[in-house]
């Protein structure tokens, strides 16, 4: 009967400290801090063919597998990622959520998250204005936080319907979000010229061109790099390539 009474009084001697312990909320686990928030839009319109659209996809794998791709996301301090496929207006799908890529191993897993992606994308116009707003939205959504904020933009077409691009255009670049573009200049050689006008805008804003599929790959690898590293875009590849080898120590 003693030992019973002990046990007792020992229960409700600690259970008030249980109870505080078990009633405690549990701190959510802070953002992680990244240099860059990306968000990479893919043209799914009709003028992408479906094979096109999927080179567009192994494309960007390849990128985030490259080596000095790597070393800039290493040494820039790390990239919250997202990748969607946009055509008119209201058409925009996110294929692959928002991931943080910090190093070698995160740039992998977003490289191989892009290869699983579905390819169900049906396509129609081109509102890349529309593309813009929907991308604006997208951030709300990261888990990361950084102090640049971008959208990065793949076409080889101009906006057709929905929003004029240069409206959405100033709309995220009064939220500090810059919009870069990669033009594919397999239909219309003047588009560099209409990006620059009607597209991009924010800090550094560029355009790159491609004109056939290994020109992509490079123009997309340099545009990369550009952004990660936050540079001008007049910057020399190899003087970014240098930039990374010397912050990682390699």
């Amino acid at each position: 009967m003693l030992l019973r009474s002990a046990v007792l009084a020992l229960v409700f001697l600690f259970l008030p400290a249980w109870t505080a312990v078990a009633d405690t909320p549990r701190r959510a686990a802070p953002a992680p801090t990244v240099a860059l928030e990306l968000v990479m839009l893919v043209d799914g319109s009709a003028s992408i063919s479906t094979g096109a659209l999927e080179f567009q996809l192994r494309g960007h794998a390849a990128a985030f597998r490259d080596p000095d791709v790597v070393a800039a996301i290493t040494a820039g301090g790390g990239v919250a990622v997202t990748l969607a496929a946009f055509a008119g207006p209201n058409s925009l799908k996110v294929l692959v959520p928002w991931r943080v890529a910090a190093d070698a191993a995160g740039a992998e897993a977003f490289a191989a998250a892009i290869m699983t992606a579905p390819r169900t994308f049906k396509g129609g116009s081109t509102a890349i204005g529309s593309a813009i707003d929907a991308a604006v939205v997208l951030f709300d959504r990261s888990t990361a936080r950084a102090a640049r904020k971008a959208i990065d933009i793949v076409s080889n077409g101009f906006s057709n319907a929905g929003i004029d691009p240069a409206e959405a255009r100033d709309r995220a670049v009064e939220r500090d979000i810059t919009i870069n573009a990669l033009a594919i200049l397999d239909e219309y050689a003047w588009l560099e010229e209409y990006y620059r006008e009607s597209v991009i805008g924010g800090f550094n804003a560029f355009v790159l061109t491609a004109m056939d599929r290994e020109s992509f790959v490079d123009a997309l690898r340099r545009k990369l790099i550009l952004e990660i590293a936050g540079r001008e875009p007049d910057t020399r590849v190899a003087d970014l390539v240098d930039y990374s080898q010397r912050a990682t120590g390699n």
